[in-house]
């Protein structure tokens, strides 16, 4: 099947002219969404399900009334990610009198705010920044006739699911909603199911599944030989995009550090950044004056660059959800890639995990000169074994953070008549104390 037989209109197929034939995620949505049904599409990184929903939503636009508002909303988890997507929606609709705009935070409001007045048919925005536009009255929502949630269950990981329930709340209620992910919490299947009519329901692969051309390795070594093992993989002639993952900001700092010490084109992106200093590492590594990216799990949603040979988890993540969106990034659009991962024997669980989720073993491959105790060898496949024990889920680890901050909050709170009495104690003991 082709785009045309899709039902797509011929400036769109021009469009995306070159491309290959449609992927099975677009095959799939595109017919759903230019029906005007409401969706929940559970697609692997990489699948193209970006395409899936700013195709058929560009023809709806097409053919709809001009508003004096937006008529379609994207709202997605990161800035890097608005960004692709707003590139994409100008590639896509090159031959259509459409206009669309992006606003994120990291920069300044007043130019967005110009743009949300210059009678937008698309919106891409994440959701903070969006937020802050609609208590200013600079976003007008009421044309909008469809929604799509981009990155479902990055939203929950990140804390945006009350800023993405308040969107929703402030948008028609008759409207088209669309949402894509890779994988599907039950916080976010409860949240569409809610927000949703008669949803038609799409996966493309078992969830949580990795894409099926990642060769994935798992090499078992010490953590304080990780630098050193990852400069040694690096030397790799076949390594020439790689992505590295870790799961601090500090760690990605230090280990672009190294590498570039090491004699390596390496930077870093992560959350610290500015958006800035985020967008002109990310178009090095595109170009290629940088080969070697450093990334942390938030910073790297955005991150669509092709030609990624490796991916390299320098630390596994605390959430196993996250190892299939790391190992996402290479292997697109069809095409094959390899995912390396540093294992130390502390990790032990959450590679168990990761394995239960995805559900098959990954291979061990020791690397000579580099020596793991008699625990590390305990690093075996597993099978199907239980959720390992001290293990977290996302919403758990979600939950947890959130009591940790009430609780720290509580601690630091005043209470005027505690205060009050603790005064009153002191001035006794005072005078009780006092020379006469």
């Amino acid at each position: 099947m082709n785009f045309t037989e899709l039902g797509l209109r011929p400036e769109i197929v021009q469009a995306v002219k070159g491309y290959a034939n449609p992927t099975s995620i677009q095959e799939k949505a595109i017919p759903i969404v230019l029906k005007g049904q409401d969706l929940i599409a559970s697609a692997q990184t990489g699948t193209g399900k970006t395409a899936a929903f700013l195709l058929p939503i560009l023809q709806q636009l097409l053919v709809g009334k001009p508003s004096r508002g937006p008529r379609a909303l994207v709202i997605t988890p990161t800035r890097e990610l608005a960004a692709q997507i707003g590139d994409m929606a100008k590639r896509y609709g090159k031959h259509l009198n459409l206009r669309s705009g992006v606003v994120f935070g990291g920069v300044a409001m007043e130019p967005q705010k110009r743009k949300l007045a210059g009678n937008l048919d698309l919106l891409i925005a994440t959701p903070g920044r969006l937020l802050d536009h609609v208590s200013r009255k600079q976003a007008p929502l009421s044309h909008i006739r469809t929604v799509v949630l981009d990155e479902a269950d990055r939203m929950l990981d990140m804390g945006f699911l009350p800023d993405v329930r308040r969107i929703l709340s402030a948008l028609p209620k008759s409207r088209q909603n669309l949402f894509f992910s890779a994988t599907m919490p039950d916080a976010i299947e409860a949240l569409i199911r809610r927000t949703s009519r008669d949803p038609v329901m799409i996966e493309v692969a078992r969830r949580a599944t990795p894409v099926n051309k990642v060769t994935q390795v798992i090499h078992p070594v010490q953590t304080d030989q990780k630098k050193e093992l990852l400069k040694t993989i690096l030397q790799n002639s076949n390594m020439h995009h790689t992505l590295v993952f870790t799961r601090t900001k500090a760690r990605a700092n230090q280990l672009a550090r190294v590498l570039e010490k090491s004699g390596h084109a390496a930077t870093a992106i992560h959350s610290n950044k500015s958006q800035n200093a985020r967008t002109r590492a990310l178009a090095h590594f595109r170009s290629g004056k940088f080969d070697i990216l450093i990334a942390t799990d938030i910073a790297a949603r955005g991150i669509d660059v092709e030609g990624i040979s490796h991916v390299v988890n320098f630390e596994l993540p605390e959430a196993a959800e996250d190892y299939v969106h790391r190992i996402g990034r290479t292997a697109r659009a069809g095409a094959s890639g390899n995912a390396i991962s540093l294992v130390a024997p502390q990790e032990h669980k959450k590679l168990a995990a990761i394995e239960r989720l995805i559900g098959t073993s990954i291979k061990r491959e020791p690397v000579d000169g580099f020596t793991v105790t008699a625990e590390a060898s305990k690093l075996k496949p597993n099978r199907k074994s239980p959720a390992p024990r001290g293990f977290r889920s996302r919403q758990q680890l979600h939950r947890s953070k959130k009591a940790a901050a009430s609780r720290e909050g509580a601690k630091h709170s005043t209470n005027p008549n505690k205060k009050k009495s603790q005064r009153k104690k002191r001035t006794r003991a005072r005078s009780i104390t006092a020379p006469a």
